[in-house]
């Protein structure tokens, strides 16, 4: 977690706040409001501060009826407050290894990774159907930084586990076949076929894996 942003961020109340907009598209102040228990004044000034700062930007979200309203969410400078599992050094690390050892080095090296991990996901996984391995694959994705939960609403895709941090989030966009290698890791776990689709938007990370239960 990157301290001079905290320090700079400063207030436990706007720390709430962002925690608060990590799991969703975005919440208007009235939503936030409800959510943490605070006046409306008091947290419309710190989503103005943060707005300020660049933390949070707005959109117009539509009602049914009516003007839009305004919702806050944040930016991708918010990242760096959340768990990380790699950082600089890892990308350094990798296009080392693909200047000595070629080009398809940092290929092979997350490849060996991604199938080592997998096959301890494998053998600790625990439930007798799809469901109750994806429950227990969501807790340990949780605990390791990705901000998993486990989802069962026909009316919003289906069973799926949704994820809204990547901890790897730098190591995804320099080197997209991780995205495959995630796929196949979830389709082993639990034993189904896997659709994995990603929304990204100012700073909203959001990693659904969809599958039958």
């Amino acid at each position: 977690m990157n301290q001079r942003l905290i320090s700079e961020i400063g207030r436990t109340q706007r720390l709430d706040i962002i925690n608060s907009l990590k799991r969703t598209k975005g919440m208007s102040v009235n939503e936030l409001v409800e959510k943490m228990g605070m006046s409306y004044m008091g947290i419309k000034q710190h989503c103005i501060t943060l707005h300020r700062d660049g933390y949070l930007d707005t959109w117009r979200r539509p009602q049914k009826m009516g003007r839009p309203e305004m919702v806050y969410r944040l930016t991708r400078r918010t990242h760096d407050l959340f768990h990380a599992d790699s950082h600089q050094l890892t990308l350094d690390l990798l296009k080392a290894a693909e200047s000595i050892y070629g080009a398809n080095a940092p290929e092979k090296l997350l490849y060996s990774i991604f199938k080592k991990k997998t096959a301890a996901l494998k053998a600790k996984a625990k439930g007798d159907t799809v469901a109750e391995r994806a429950k227990w694959l969501a807790h340990v994705r949780d605990g390791e930084g990705y901000m998993s939960e486990f989802l069962n609403n026909e009316n919003d895709g289906g069973t799926q586990i949704l994820e809204c941090h990547s901890p790897i989030l730098n190591l995804l966009e320099e080197y997209p076949i991780i995205a495959r290698f995630e796929q196949e890791l979830f389709e082993t776990v639990l034993g189904t076929r896997v659709r994995r689709e990603v929304a990204r938007n100012s700073g909203l990370y959001e990693c659904a894996f969809y599958f039958s239960a």
